[in-house]
């Protein structure tokens, strides 16, 4: 029987500086999702990577006095430490400056989308930011600054491009969002963007003057421009499976792009519009996660709030921060990031509910045994409505019901008092009962989860060491 499939990705985050918090969010919300499907049974392919091209990391390269290779290869290496330490379990980490996987596949979309009429030349004037890496219409602009990057001057550029008519696919576009044949989830971002284009998609820039912007993929044919980060960024999804080689078959359409609130223009308007143009099948689905702000504050360099994941790793462990970043924020909203807090539910809720149960559990199964009995307590455990949270990506919810169920559990201990009775049987329910909430928990807090499994997989069930210790604020 040949197993389902299942292909996620994250955005591929600017390698123009070290990671922050906002993409940890993204990075773990989609992991939690590729290891809940790989535990259902299927063939899960999970992407990530770094996107190395743009005007930001040439220009922040020279500020540097680095090379944009040498400064990307910097800044992409600590992308790919996160992914470690926070153990994502990613199946490839794309990068776009890869000449060898990335780039045949970039330049094969450009001539497809040529081939199909769908790219021309002009001069064009407009105001540039470079913050977002794309031209912002006069409208847009609030007392002439780009709304996301206030502190940034906004450039007025002349200069003679290749564009993509993303406009001839405007309608088509909006009719499949509009029936969830490009379903876009949760239903206020699909509005959001619904509304946001409801006068029509218009034609983007698609390439730059290489004497601007010498850093990117060669444009086919012409050698006095390079390909602007839209082509050669958004194609990674396609890249990092194989394209423009057949293989790349197996694993597409994408069912889950998981993206933030401010890349879903790109993925839901530009992108469906270069693969309606080439020909090619859309994504299934893309899920928008919401932003992070810090002590309730918007993270910005400029007020020094911007909390480096990596940083944080040092202090805490990856399951206490992964937990703490899907148990706080419902997926879709914006969430607040305080290390009190992140301390509170380690010591409140990791390790008074969780630790304890387990150690306490299994202190009394290695004095007293145990034996098989038909399992009641198991029966509480709400494992449908947990299967339909996490389907519905209410994470949060789910770990809730989980929880609720660690705290049944605990209750039942102090109810049967297994220490005086010396009950086997009810030892015997317990033990069942924590390891399905350790694989229930797997995709969440996977290396305590593992722990957890071993020990109460064991033939012999030892107490062992404390699971998680507590952390003085």
């Amino acid at each position: 029987m040949v197993k389902k499939t299942f292909y996620i990705t994250t955005t591929i985050p600017y390698a123009n500086a070290p990671p922050h918090i906002g993409f940890a969010l993204e990075i773990v919300e989609a992991d939690i999702l590729a290891r809940w499907n790989s535990s259902l049974g299927k063939d899960v392919f999970f992407l990530t990577g770094t996107d190395e091209h743009g005007v930001k990391n040439y220009q922040t390269a020279k500020k540097q006095g680095l090379s944009p290779q040498d400064f990307v290869n910097k800044n992409s290496d600590l992308f790919e430490e996160l992914t470690k330490k926070l153990n994502i379990s990613q199946n490839y980490f794309i990068r776009t400056t890869d000449q060898k996987k990335h780039w045949p596949g970039v330049i094969q979309m450009w001539k497809l989308l040529e081939k199909k009429g769908d790219i021309y030349k002009k001069k064009y004037s407009g105001f540039y930011c470079s913050g977002c890496e794309r031209f912002v219409t006069e409208k847009d602009l609030i007392d002439k600054k780009c709304p996301d990057h206030p502190k940034l001057e906004i450039q007025q550029i002349e200069e003679e491009n290749y564009f993509f008519k993303l406009s001839k696919y405007s309608k088509k576009i909006i009719e499949l969002i509009k029936t969830d044949k490009l379903k876009i989830y949760p239903q206020k971002w699909k509005n959001d963007f619904l509304s946001l284009i409801k006068e029509g998609l218009t034609d983007v820039s698609f390439s730059r003057n290489k004497e601007v912007l010498p850093w990117g993929v060669p444009v086919p044919g012409d050698e006095t421009q390079v390909m602007y980060v839209w082509c050669d960024a958004l194609t990674n999804y396609l890249t990092g499976i194989g394209y423009p080689n057949k293989s790349f078959e197996k694993y597409w359409p994408a069912d889950l792009h998981v993206v933030g609130k401010d890349m879903l223009r790109f993925h839901t308007g530009i992108w469906p519009g270069m693969l309606l143009s080439a020909g090619l099948p859309l994504p299934k689905e893309v899920i928008v996660h919401g932003f992070l702000t810090v002590n309730g504050k918007k993270m910005s360099k400029s007020t020094g709030n911007v909390v480096a994941p990596l940083e944080l790793l040092k202090k805490y462990t990856s399951d206490s921060l992964r937990y703490f970043l899907c148990r706080s924020t419902p997926f879709g909203d914006d969430g607040d990031f305080s290390e009190k807090a992140l301390v509170d539910r380690h010591n409140n809720e990791l390790a008074n509910k969780l630790g304890n149960l387990v150690s306490r559990v299994s202190g009394l199964i290695e004095k007293n045994g145990i034996e098989k009995c038909d399992n009641k307590l198991l029966k509480k455990l709400k494992l449908k409505e947990i299967d339909k949270l996490i389907e519905n990506y209410e994470l949060d919810k789910a770990l809730n019901e989980i929880f609720a169920f660690i705290d049944i559990c605990n209750e039942y201990v102090q109810n049967k008092k297994p220490w005086e009775t010396k009950d086997q049987n009810v030892l015997y329910e317990l033990k069942e009962c924590i390891l399905k909430i350790a694989e229930l928990l797997w995709p969440f807090i996977p290396e305590s989860s593992e722990k957890i499994t071993k020990q109460f997989s064991a033939k012999n069930i030892k107490k062992g060491e404390i699971l998680f210790k507590k952390i003085e604020n």
